[in-house]
């Protein structure tokens, strides 16, 4: 862990290196980050980073989106997620699906992927397999707009989350 004292006093690319990894596979967004310090707390500098991507183009939106691994998908049976969404996912128990749940998120995955264009995102912290395999039923059912706007919701969530295990007083 790092203080917000410590945070605030890095330069431009220890800071984007430190927090690069809070929205999934892109740095750029604690890079655009970085000039906003001072941050006075730890929801300042999430608020700043949440502000970072609402500006961001639609384009940079989708592609953070699609930086995210799916839930119990090939990048995890291949071992190759980033350590941040190994810990969430096995937090959740997603390594421990019978085999009727992990076929419930392979098929998920699939028809909410064929759907959309992007994986299905959810801040899996505080719930189990059949909370996240029920949430990807009902979200398919939505329009592209709203799943959009779910995704990114879904996402700062997670990079609150993730900044709360970096950050300390």
């Amino acid at each position: 862990m790092i203080s917000l004292q410590q945070l605030n006093a890095l330069d431009q690319a220890e800071f984007t290196r430190l927090l690069g990894g809070i929205y999934e596979h892109s740095p750029w967004v604690a890079s655009r980050t970085w000039p906003q310090r001072p941050f006075a707390s730890l929801a300042h500098l999430q608020a700043a980073m949440a502000g970072v991507l609402d500006a961001a183009s639609a384009d940079e939106r989708l592609g953070v989106i699609r930086a995210h691994p799916e839930l119990s998908g090939k990048a995890a049976v291949r071992s190759d997620l980033t350590a941040d969404s190994r810990s969430e996912q096995k937090g959740a128990g997603l390594d421990q699906c019978s085999p009727e749940e992990f076929v419930q998120l392979q098929e998920g995955n699939r028809a909410y992927g064929e759907k959309f264009g992007f994986p299905f995102i959810i801040a899996v912290k505080g719930l189990g397999r059949q909370d996240i395999i029920a949430a990807l039923q009902r979200r398919c059912a939505n329009g592209l707009d709203a799943e959009i706007a779910e995704a990114v919701t879904q996402i700062q969530r997670i990079a609150g989350f993730r900044l709360g295990e970096k950050i300390g007083g």
